[in-house]
């Protein structure tokens, strides 16, 4: 299984998508092990004193799939889900500092957790609500039309460089707003047009 994510895909006024698709697209992995499925997370206290959480739509691939045009993207989604991109702030700054690789900041065991997986079937991919609340507070909503790259676009350029097969699961990006630190004893709830579909604590 591949997890795969893209990076600053998220605008708040929409006449601002078409100049910032014209910008690089910015993908990043994260290794199976971070997954951590509609379970309770440990904070990772022993390798970071910083970490940021970003709320993002996870599509899961169907089908195996090279060079996939944008026409025929979205066919390869068969499942979404809702999950949370964690960062280890410090690790993160520290890679870039020495220029070295900054893998260990976002894949480390429960730098992932994500929900259970619904069909496609059940939404319109152009127009999806999702949220993210801590504590009961709201921190950070937004709508798949505020995408700057749309799943066609990620799948489709991913695609050009690596086969995506079935299982591969891909972080869709972050509201431009609301990302922020999470602490030890945090709860999260994460919503799909409103439906609760992950609900954990960081222990």
């Amino acid at each position: 299984m591949k997890i795969l994510g893209i990076g600053s895909n998220y605008v708040t006024d929409l006449k601002d998508i078409p100049k910032k698709k014209k910008g690089k697209k910015f993908i990043f992995s994260k290794p199976e092990s971070s997954l951590a499925v509609n379970c309770d997370v440990e904070y990772p206290s022993k390798i970071t004193n910083e970490l940021i959480y970003e709320v993002e739509l996870v599509v899961k691939i169907g089908k195996e799939g090279k060079n996939i045009t944008k026409k025929n993207a979205n066919s390869y989604i068969s499942e979404i889900a809702i999950g949370i991109d964690y960062t280890a702030k410090d690790i993160l700054m520290n890679a870039r500092e020495t220029k070295h690789p900054w893998e260990f900041a976002k894949g480390f065991d429960g730098a992932a957790p994500i929900s259970a997986f619904k069909s496609i079937k059940s939404y319109d991919l152009s127009n999806i609500d999702f949220d993210l609340k801590i504590n009961g507070e709201e921190k950070q909503k937004s709508n798949t039309a505020y995408m700057i790259n749309d799943f066609a676009d990620i799948i489709s350029f991913i695609s050009e460089y690596m086969t995506l097969q079935p299982g591969d699961l891909i972080f869709t990006g972050t509201p431009a707003l609301g990302k922020g630190e999470i602490f030890k004893g945090d709860q999260l709830q994460c919503s799909i047009n409103g439906e609760l579909l992950l609900d954990f604590k960081m222990i």
